[in-house]
């Protein structure tokens, strides 16, 4: 008989070179796993202090809208004000979630963030573009 170790939800690891927290979630959450999940991440930016913010959530297929809310009204903003300047988060994604995303009502494209200091959400297809633009400023 084969014992399979679960797998981990989130991993998270931090690039000093680049200022870059990175999360790799390796499996589509239920609702009660996301508070631990992210109360590790903000752990991992309380010891850290990264202002860019790689989320890869490829393995993750649905948004859930009262999490999605909570991140953009609550969570972001009270890390921004914590760090004293812009966050940055940048989301890799799959093509399906994606759409999903990108259809919620809650989803703001870039430019809604202009004029807005405090912290700045972007999606993207590849990692490499992703840590492009989080570098980029």
């Amino acid at each position: 008989m084969t014992h399979y170790l679960p797998t981990e939800l989130l991993e998270l690891t931090y690039r000093e070179d680049l200022e870059l927290l990175m999360g790799r979630w390796h499996y589509q959450p239920e609702l009660a796993e996301l508070a631990g999940a992210y109360e590790r991440l903000y752990d991992a930016f309380q010891r850290t202090q990264a202002r860019h913010w790689l989320q890869d959530i490829r393995c993750r297929t649905l948004p859930d809208p009262h999490t999605t809310q909570w991140l953009m009204s609550d969570f972001f903003p009270d890390v921004a004000q914590q760090l004293g300047r812009q966050l940055r988060v940048a989301y890799v994604v799959g093509p399906a979630l994606r759409g999903l995303i990108n259809a919620g009502p809650d989803f703001q494209p870039l430019s809604a963030y202009a004029g807005k200091p405090s912290f700045v959400v972007n999606f993207f297809g590849e990692e490499q573009a992703a840590i492009a633009w989080l570098c980029e400023a």
